[in-house]
């Protein structure tokens, strides 16, 4: 398993929506991601920058790569565009993040 971390912008006044529209997340993309090795995905919100930190857990095998030619995964960030910075295809404006710190378990 791999964890991977990106950051992405939400406009201003949408969290709300954001997480109202999370809440009620496809069924058919839930399982695009998993199919495509996503096992834990967590998004978090610094309200002051409107930036939106995503942690994601994916296994060695995954096909993420694959999910932007996936009809349901275009029709998110559709969906998405009117309330989160996208570039011109509609997919959120991402930049990931570096790993610095990592505190395991002593187990």
């Amino acid at each position: 398993m791999e964890t991977i971390a990106f950051r992405m912008v939400l406009n201003p006044g949408m969290r709300d929506e954001y997480e109202r529209r999370h809440a009620a997340i496809w069924p058919e993309l839930a399982d695009a991601l998993h199919e495509a090795g996503v096992r834990d995905y967590r998004i978090f919100l610094d309200p002051a920058t409107h930036h939106l930190f995503a942690v994601l857990t994916r296994t060695a095998d995954h096909t993420m790569d694959r999910l932007p030619q996936q009809a349901i995964m275009r029709k998110w960030w559709d969906y998405m565009a009117d309330i989160m910075q996208t570039v011109p295809d509609h997919s959120p404006v991402q930049q990931a993040l570096e790993p610095v710190f990592h505190l395991k378990s002593p187990d």
